[in-house]
């Protein structure tokens, strides 16, 4: 079985920067195992398979090299650029099992928006002993959302300082880790650490900003916001946050195109 793939970096509009992810259309869904299989083939970040529902609706889901992941915006960004080159429309609806209905458009100049639901973060009382033992340097404060433990620095340096132990915060899966500061020329700055789910470190999280744009604009008094995810590749991510919404926009090109043979049926 012959199926298209593309590899997209998304949250960047150059080659070889932002977070890289494939993107895999399909008539039809597969069995898990096989698309878990081919998204560890890919070795990206993530692999976004989707299909075209009656309704007109792309149902998505993500898998990482290693599981399937509940929410992903950077191969949600991926997929969308994939759609929109190859279809006249404005607007794209994604459909989830763990977000619910994602709404994406074309932004201004050659950025794609996505509409995002908020997902607040929340002080910790206890903070794992895993996590301060995890990061090199202690922040100043935790919060915790769905996803992942907020790890909140005073300065974007003690960010870029950073050095993760993989071992250790593997023991906090399912959750993440995220660590995020105030930015030097930026709103804010963040890295994410993922080894239970992905690897040691994302390029691009863009779904983690549906935690940390409310966060910086409730303490820097701004709805608009600009963010870089300070990896080794780097992303830019614009952030408008709104009551129960986070848009986060941002650019994408593509590195690839091709196509993939797999066992029919799996």
């Amino acid at each position: 079985m012959k199926l298209p793939i593309y590899q997209v970096d998304a949250f960047t509009g150059e080659v070889f920067k932002g977070n890289y992810a494939a993107v895999v259309p399909l008539e039809q869904w597969l069995p898990d195992e096989l698309m878990q299989s081919i998204a560890t083939e890919n070795n990206v970040s993530e692999t976004a398979f989707f299909v075209r529902n009656p309704e007109g609706v792309y149902d998505i889901r993500w898998f990482s090299p290693l599981t399937e992941i509940a929410f992903c915006g950077h191969a949600t960004l991926a997929a969308a650029y994939v759609i929109f080159r190859q279809h006249s429309v404005e607007s794209i609806t994604f459909a989830a099992k763990s977000v619910g209905t994602l709404t994406i458009w074309r932004d201004s100049g050659d950025r794609i928006k996505m509409r995002f639901p908020l997902r607040r973060s929340e002080p910790v009382n206890a903070v794992p002993q895993a996590l301060l033992l995890g990061l090199s340097i202690a922040p100043k404060e935790v919060l915790l959302n769905q996803q992942a433990y907020v790890a909140v620095y005073e300065r974007e340096q003690d960010v870029r300082a950073l050095v993760s132990d993989s071992g250790r915060l593997k023991a906090l899966g399912p959750l993440d880790v995220v660590a995020t500061a105030p930015g030097d020329r930026h709103d804010f700055v963040s890295r994410y650490f993922w080894p239970a789910n992905g690897g040691d470190e994302d390029p691009v999280t863009g779904s983690i900003h549906a935690a940390l744009a409310p966060l910086w604009a409730e303490r820097l008094g701004k709805r608009e916001l600009i963010a870089l995810q300070a990896s080794h590749r780097s992303g830019l991510l614009h952030c408008r946050v709104e009551a129960d919404y986070v848009f986060v926009s941002g650019q994408a090109v593509q590195y690839l195109e091709g196509t993939i043979e797999v066992p029919s049926g799996g």
